[in-house]
């Protein structure tokens, strides 16, 4: 996949032709998917600082501290083409891959939360993708005691032939001891631990930095990473094991581009070579080019000095894992890479590590994709019950009881908006996704309703956002009005992420996602996640006779919306609202525990309703059709009992919760909801994907 331009510039630099050896290294670590050559100037954009930030991004995860005793290890990753190919490995070994990166900065991880998009479910082959993709995160997690709890879905056409998987990991580290990635002395050893190297995952860089191809499901299979959970087990006990002698100077776990990408990275502060003869190996063989640039799982690299290789070793084989002595930091700034005495690789390490051209001259095209709002024929009481059915609304009981929530007993709660982990004596909250539909009408204002919509989340559990991590998935760059959708949306987050003073500590740039075999093409979908502190608090469901009230200004935001979705109404897109309200809901909802709070996104103030307060009567102003299918960010749908908690706030008292089913009226339009109704439609996503296995 090297370009001629590329050739020309690495002949030029080396003043020869490469090897193969050599010719695989720049292929996979100048790929997109490895030097952001498309997107490093625009990242720029983003707020990386904040007082809790110890590490930024340019790590295999950031550290953010919680408390004077305890950081926060936290990544997200993409394993998209994977997931196409072989859905359930592609998913099962993104889950592994995020989870090595936290595990590599000393961290033990304690959380995941897995961002997913898929096309409709009315395809077969998109139920299949779906199926898999579920149980590979469910089968890894579970068997390695990690609980993912949180998640996100979103069905759309564009994602037919490019499924997004995309994963959070969050870990706890001493604020003081945690791991870097980058070599500190020349002389030190490299000891490569964990699973033996096969031929599994040759090129996954490469593969992850172009469209997926009409054949991609034959010919990329061995692309795709076989992962070994009960492996990866034993690396997480063993790591901590190892961090905690205090002998382990750095360490980076062996993703894209495997052995090649991690000791390249890991030794560019210096220089390196490896012995790629001793590399421990469970297929007969294997060829220098392979055993570098194979991305078997659960394998972990880290510098050790040498009079400490034993100790590690030894740790190594108390917990059933290979280890094999590879290499050692040099100080000469090259790469070097021998195999039975040949050397197969010799490289200036900052030509491979920093010198893939960048394409910060692509051209950007604006376009305007709102159309004009055409109401419904459809009568209120079948909208509102197709708004409530549709996937995105609907429970998620069938993926959620796939996951394993509760191990490691610090989950406190998992209902409605936010993930709440007990964490020391305080709450840490969890929360993810974005409003792909939304993004792909207004980016810049789509992205920056992302940043509000997770804080809104943590906000309904009294929780104050710490730092974000994303995943930036878009399709061909080299198109320019995706572009411009890629630029315009790092602009939104950027701003938004400023103006709530929420720092951007890493993440991820996955690109190309697009296919030939569907001739689909993603939206535009910067997926988040954010992470906070507040308060321990259980939600509850809030009681008869409890009052309901409104925060924030409901707009005819229909574009993008679950509405728009299956009727093709269209409209504007939601705009960007004061940011302080979140706040405010925030301070209130941690000062009063008995207080209730749902935020509204999609389906709009009836899918809130549906959710907090299915018994309910409830009155409203203006156009009913408006006040419950549009999607304007910063609303927030509060129950209470005292209504002297809600005098920070300014609100509409809107009902009263009680009576049988959702009885609403405004300007003389009633809708009623029977308690039947609401939950035939709350089980819809379950029920299709039960009749179809």
């Amino acid at each position: 996949m090297l370009s001629a331009e590329d050739l020309t510039v690495i002949r030029d630099a080396l003043q020869r032709d490469l090897t193969p050896v050599e010719a695989a290294c720049f292929e996979n670590l100048w790929s997109e998917h490895c030097s952001y050559r498309s997107t490093r100037h625009l990242l720029k954009m983003m707020p990386t600082e904040g007082p809790a930030v110890l590490l930024g991004p340019g790590d295999d995860a950031a550290i953010v501290s919680f408390s004077e005793t305890c950081a926060l290890a936290i990544g997200m990753e993409s394993h998209n083409h994977p997931s196409y190919v072989d859905p359930y490995d592609g998913a099962a070994t993104g889950v592994g891959g995020i989870v090595r990166d936290v595990i590599s900065m000393g961290a033990k991880p304690i959380a995941l939360m897995d961002p997913l998009y898929f096309g409709p479910l009315t395809e077969e082959k998109n139920r299949y993708l779906f199926t898999h993709v579920i149980s590979g995160i469910s089968g890894y997690g579970n068997c390695i005691g990690v609980p993912v709890v949180r998640g996100e879905v979103v069905f759309d056409e564009g994602y037919s032939g490019n499924p997004l998987v995309n994963v959070v990991c969050v870990g706890t580290v001493d604020p003081k001891n945690y791991l870097t990635a980058r070599v500190k002395v020349p002389g030190n050893h490299l000891v490569l631990v964990g699973a033996r190297t096969g031929r599994d995952g040759l090129g996954g860089a490469s593969f992850a930095s172009r469209d997926i191809a009409e054949d991609a499901e034959a010919v990329d299979r061995p692309s795709v990473q076989i992962g070994d959970p009960f492996t990866e087990k034993l690396i997480i006990d063993a790591m901590l094991a190892m961090a905690a002698t205090g002998t382990v100077l750095s360490c980076r776990d062996l993703g894209a581009a495997g052995l090649a990408g991690a000791s390249s990275e890991m030794c560019s502060t210096f220089g390196g070579i490896i012995h790629a003869d001793k590399v421990h190996l469970r297929e007969t063989g294997m060829t220098a080019l392979e055993i570098m640039l194979a991305e078997s799982q659960e394998r972990m690299l880290l510098e050790v000095a040498p009079e400490d290789v034993a100790q590690i070793g030894s740790l190594a084989e108390r917990f059933d894992l290979c280890w094999s002595d590879i290499g050692e930091v040099t100080s000469d700034p090259r790469y070097v890479v021998d195999f039975h005495g040949e050397v197969v690789c010799d490289l200036p390490i900052d030509l491979l590590i920093d010198g893939a051209p960048r394409c910060s001259t692509l051209s950007q095209q604006e376009y305007d994709a709102v159309k004009a709002f055409t109401r419904p024929a459809t009568d209120l009481h079948t909208l509102a019950l197709q708004v409530l059915s549709h996937p995105e609304v609907a429970s998620r009981e069938w993926i959620a009881s796939q996951y394993d929530h509760d191990v490691q007993l610090r989950t406190v709660s998992l209902a409605h908006d936010a993930a709440v982990l007990r964490l020391e004596d305080a709450a840490l909250g969890l929360s993810c996704g974005c409003n792909p539909r939304h993004i792909r009408l207004r980016p810049f204002e789509g992205t920056a309703g992302a940043v509000i919509e997770n804080a809104a989340n943590l906000a309904c559990m009294g929780i104050a956002p710490l730092c974000i991590v994303n995943c930036l998935n878009f399709a061909s760059p080299l198109d320019p009005k995706v572009y411009w959708q890629l630029s315009e949306s790092i602009r939104g987050l950027s701003m938004m992420a400023e103006a709530m003073q929420i720092p951007v500590v890493g993440g991820n740039v996955s690109l190309y996602n697009q296919s030939d075999e569907q001739n689909t093409q993603i939206l535009p979908t910067p997926s988040l996640g954010m992470v906070g502190k507040g308060p321990v608090r259980r939600w509850q469901k809030p009681g008869m006779g409890w009052r309901l009230a409104l925060v924030g200004a409901t707009h005819p935001d229909f574009g993008g919306s679950i509405l728009d979705t299956l009727t093709g109404c269209n409209g504007q897109a939601p705009g960007v609202p004061d940011c302080a309200v979140i706040a405010a809901v925030r301070d209130v909802i941690a000062e009063n525990p008995d207080l209730v709070a749902t935020d509204l996104s999609q389906g709009g103030l009836l899918a809130a309703l549906a959710g907090l307060a299915p018994d309910a009567t409830v009155t409203l102003a203006g156009d009913l059709q408006t006040q419950l299918f549009s999607e304007t960010y910063g609303r927030f749908l509060i129950a209470y009992r005292d209504e002297a908690m809600l005098a920070p706030l300014e609100y509409t008292v809107i009902g009263t919760i009680g009576g049988e089913g959702l009885t609403i009226t405004a300007d003389g339009a009633s809708l009623h909801l029977s308690r039947d109704e609401l939950a035939f439609a709350d089980q819809a996503l379950t029920r299709t994907m039960r009749q179809s296995a």
